[in-house]
């Protein structure tokens, strides 16, 4: 039986923590930041945990 093959675009956005949750970053930090308040832009610095629903289809995509 092969081993099953990452998706390489996936394994760089998303991690899998130690209790295997899947971590992502968040969306709209890149430009157009002018807009934004100070406030939204500090929290969107950090990693979320990603909804269920989601991290089930992203773990077929990061098996390892």
């Amino acid at each position: 039986m092969p081993k099953i093959k990452t998706n390489r675009g996936a394994a760089k956005r998303f991690r899998r923590t130690g209790t295997g949750k899947i971590r992502k970053n968040s969306a709209f930090t890149s430009h157009i930041l002018t807009t934004k308040t100070t406030k939204r832009k500090r929290n969107l610095r950090k990693p979320s945990i990603m909804a269920p629903s989601d991290a089930k289809r992203i773990s077929v995509l990061i098996p390892y």
